[in-house]
């Protein structure tokens, strides 16, 4: 493990692969770690590329550089963090790949920044990037049902039950997202050591009830959420991977994400795969990498 001072944050992460590769920052989501991708960097890294896979704030060692910070889960924080460790090591342009969190901090950085990105891979919500003025409008009874989680962290009640359990909590998500994958006691341990993270329990209640408009953000990042709130398109080459079986956020028939895409664009299912898509189906996720950077 590597560490280095971006933005707001010392940013604890993964490096395999030759130094002069091709760059790939690859992004977990919550609550899910580096070790989601260990499989898949095998692979990259064997064909050459650079792979980087951060842990983001509030996970693993990530740690802030200032006590007096907020600790701030929107999702500007995430962009201007994957924007920070870019250029903090140094990166002109990268491959971006993630899933959940991490999809969105990938999507972020390509939508306001595609300079910086050469492709993009995101799982499951292909266009991740949160419409907070929209969030109060209700959905479809059977969505509702699936975003239980977020609606029980905006209570206080919900916030106890993560900071006394979160173990319990979080592997009782893996179970639901991805009902058709068997992973054993020690894959789950592994990771959820990455939420014994001082801030992990306010960073996430803070992400759940921001994105609702619940409560406000990081001022700091003001200008971030209002590019944001634009809702602008990507203008990067994308291919969008959705598990089959994801349990939170299963695909559609109608890709209605697909006009916010304006370069080269493709959404492929992967049958048998749930929310963790990177960690289920490694070799499907690695392969949407080795394509976007075979037409780079």
């Amino acid at each position: 493990m590597k560490v280095v001072s971006a933005g707001a944050l010392e940013i604890a992460y993964n490096e395999a692969g030759p130094a002069d590769g091709r760059p790939i920052v690859l992004l977990h989501g919550f609550p899910y770690d580096v070790h989601a991708y260990t499989k898949v960097v095998e692979i990259l890294a064997t064909a050459g590329h650079r792979c980087i896979v951060p842990f983001l704030r509030g996970f693993g060692a990530t740690r802030f550089l200032s006590e007096s910070a907020p600790r701030s889960g929107e999702q500007a924080a995430l962009g201007a963090d994957l924007l920070a460790l870019l250029d903090a090591l140094f990166i002109e342009t990268a491959f971006l790949g993630g899933y959940d969190w991490g999809g969105r901090a990938a999507c972020i950085v390509s939508a306001l920044w595609p300079e910086r990105v050469r492709g993009l891979v995101s799982c499951g919500a292909g266009y991740n990037i949160q419409n907070i003025a929209q969030a109060g409008i209700p959905v479809p009874p059977e969505e509702e049902a699936r975003y239980w989680y977020q609606y029980y962290f905006h209570s206080e009640r919900g916030r106890m039950a993560l900071e006394r359990n979160r173990r319990g909590v979080c592997e009782f998500i893996w179970k639901i997202w991805s009902p058709t994958w068997a992973f054993d006691g020690q894959t789950f341990d592994r990771t959820a050591a990455c939420f014994d993270n001082p801030d992990f329990v306010d960073i996430v209640i803070h992400s759940y009830r921001h994105r609702f408009g619940g409560i406000p953000g990081d001022p700091a990042l003001a200008e971030i959420e209002a590019r944001l709130a634009e809702q602008p398109d990507i203008m990067v080459p994308t291919i969008v991977l959705q598990g089959g079986d994801d349990g939170v956020d299963p695909p559609a028939s109608v890709d209605y994400d697909e006009p916010h895409f304006k370069a080269a664009y493709e959404r492929r299912i992967v049958p048998g795969a749930g929310h963790n898509l990177p960690q289920e189906a490694p070799k499907a996720f690695a392969t949407a990498i080795l394509d976007l950077s075979r037409k780079s």
